[in-house]
């Protein structure tokens, strides 16, 4: 899949810098500056896997999303010359729904969560002939996050843990099933108000959990999906839990330290480290993953 979506999507540089940076103990961090990614999120990935793998329909493409997976979207079919419509939820942050009008795809805000927007975007579906793209539960979707995990390889072949956050399980399931038998734990990261797999693993099973936070935006989806979980429960090592307070402190902490802005799902992963809620023995390299920028400038979080 990364071949066939390497011309349309960035290589996103690494930042490589010390536990001692952020006041922690001395120990190799480097994080994968995602949030440049065209559409300010690793979403591009999947949703260029979408469009390029799948017959698109005269009808175009439709999406629900909490943000980020529609601005993805919408520059894809932008880029490729494709309709789009995407559902967003009430919640949806406002500069993620100006993005996606930005690429000229029709926004349709419905409902207080993407749960919400993603029965509004399956009505429109089965009515209009629409090819849906789903934000996480869709084999081309987890292909296309995987590709962030190929890419890694190339850049950095040495990360002992990967910390990465949690929403639907997109990115962590592409990325625990590259990492598979590679000898790299992934942890992943999820706020307390929104703990979807940590609630999956539980239960046996995706189940509905709670879906609020600072991150709800980007990162609570009401359940995993279905396709990622197995792949979760076998090659995932564990799952942490942040507070909002964990999230807005990595974020001021990016900025202030290394001058990054990234949305507080983006920070997620960070703050499992910041918090304590994830410690790394003094040689263990970490290698963080800043999956999303769609924010406003720092100090309006």
């Amino acid at each position: 899949m990364h071949d066939v979506i390497r011309p349309y999507i960035r290589q996103t540089p690494l930042l490589h810098a010390s536990g001692g940076d952020v006041g922690l103990e001395s120990f190799p961090l480097t994080f994968k500056l995602e949030f440049v990614q065209h559409g300010g999120s690793f979403k591009a990935r999947g949703a260029f896997a979408n469009l390029l793998t799948r017959e698109i329909p005269p009808a175009g493409v439709v999406a629900a999303s909490g943000g980020n997976h529609g601005v993805a979207v919408a520059c894809a079919a932008w880029r490729l010359g494709v309709p789009a419509r995407i559902f967003v939820p009430t919640v949806s942050a406002a500069v993620k729904v100006e993005r996606i009008r930005a690429y000229d795809a029709e926004v349709v805000v419905t409902g207080d969560r993407y749960a919400d927007a993603l029965e509004a975007s399956e009505r429109y579906a089965a009515a209009s002939h629409a090819m849906p793209i789903h934000a996480f539960d869709q084999a081309e979707t987890l292909l296309g996050q995987g590709t962030l995990a190929s890419e890694l390889s190339d850049q950095h072949a040495n990360a002992a843990t990967v910390l990465v956050a949690v929403g639907g399980g997109g990115l962590i399931g592409g990325i625990a099933a590259w990492y598979a038998g590679r000898g790299t734990r992934v942890i992943g990261v999820e706020p307390a108000a929104a703990p979807t797999l940590t609630d999956a693993l539980k239960a046996g099973r995706p189940v509905d959990a709670p879906a609020g936070g600072i991150a709800a935006d980007s990162l609570a989806p009401r359940r995993v999906g279905e396709l990622m979980f197995p792949i979760a429960r076998q090659y995932v090592d564990r799952v942490v839990l942040v507070d909002d307070e964990d999230i807005v402190r990595a974020q001021d902490a990016l900025w202030d330290v290394f001058r990054l802005v990234v949305e507080p799902g983006g920070a997620a992963a960070f703050a499992a480290l910041l918090s304590g809620r994830y410690t790394p023995s003094l040689d263990e390299h970490v290698l963080v993953i800043l999956c999303g920028g769609n924010t406003q400038r720092h100090g309006s979080h």
